[in-house]
């Protein structure tokens, strides 16, 4: 049966130990405070997971382990396809179809990795729709690393004519784009899930399929409320999405190893050590601790608006 993989879905961080192992303890806290935090999908193996500088064994092994800690609490999606050589590729989708995971997700400058346009794409994806287990449901992500290659309209509607295709993590940062995007896929299995912060709050109002930006890293559960009562609740919902795109501006200031800190400060996981950034973030971005006092005290306070509204 396919899943729906719509809404709220963090793209999930990867904890290290101090000596540059998966820390397992970690991402089982990192997991539940996903799902108690308003998460609808888990985007496991992805870019946020460092996904380009894990082994093999390493992607199948998280994305193994996301879906046994998950229990079927929520859809768990995952890629992990960073091959340049396509049969490369070939090989890492196939052992990332078997860990159970919900839809595989595939990477357009991995389809693509010269941008040469539709027909190499295409071709790329016939390839992997040939070569992998009918019975997975894919999905497409316009990741920005190594380069960010955006889907054409005729790629939209080639990959919705295939019922396969259930998902777009839609890179565009552009609402022009979104709801052209969703008209396009209008009808069809193909949803469309916005990852700017930025533009969040106007592509739900378009329609947009949910939020799945690096910032459900720190308070997914304001997305939550955003996606869920933005109509009820017009005033604060325009209020909320002020800060969420403020908030998110400051990605630039070292991500992931800044959600990291964040997260070892909440305790969710003892070490903020990221293979994708060796440097000293405090060093290089001034004052970033005292951002994150920011950030962290704007989400108390508008949990706290939100739950005075409940009560």
């Amino acid at each position: 049966m396919i899943k729906k993989i719509r809404g709220i879905m963090p793209v999930m961080l990867t904890p290290f130990t101090q000596n540059d192992t998966i820390d397992w303890d970690g991402l089982e806290a990192l997991i539940d405070w996903y799902i108690e935090h308003g998460a609808e999908a888990l985007f496991a193996v992805c870019q946020s997971s460092e996904m380009q500088f894990l082994s093999l064994q390493e992607r199948c092994d998280l994305a193994s382990y996301t879906v046994k800690k998950v229990a079927c609490r929520v859809p768990v999606i995952a890629s992990g396809h960073v091959s340049t050589n396509v049969q490369d590729q070939l090989t890492e989708l196939n052992a990332m179809a078997e860990t159970g995971v919900d839809a595989l997700i595939l990477v357009t400058n991995r389809l693509d990795s010269e941008n040469r346009g539709f027909a190499v794409l295409r071709e790329s994806v016939e390839r992997i729709l040939n070569d992998m287990p009918n019975n997975i449901s894919l999905g497409i992500h316009e990741c920005p690393v190594p380069f960010r290659r955006l889907l054409t309209n005729d790629e939209i509607e080639y990959l919705a004519d295939n019922p396969r295709f259930v998902t777009l993590k839609d890179v565009s940062c552009d609402l022009g784009i979104i709801k052209q995007r969703l008209e396009l896929a209008k009808g069809s299995n193909l949803l469309i899930n916005n990852a700017n912060a930025a533009i969040a709050h106007q592509a739900l109002i378009a329609g947009a399929d949910g939020f799945c930006g690096v910032f459900n890293n720190f308070h997914p559960d304001l997305y939550r409320w955003l996606q869920d009562n933005w109509l009820s609740q017009p005033d604060l919902a325009n209020e909320l999405a002020v800060f969420l795109a403020l908030a998110a501006s400051t990605e630039y200031m070292g991500y992931p190893k800044l959600a990291k800190i964040y997260h070892q400060r909440l305790g969710t996981f003892k070490n903020s050590h990221s293979r994708a950034l060796n440097e000293n973030i405090h060093e290089k971005f001034w004052a970033v601790d005292e951002i994150l006092e920011k950030i962290s005290a704007g989400t108390a306070h508008y949990r706290n608006k939100i739950s005075a509204l409940e009560t």
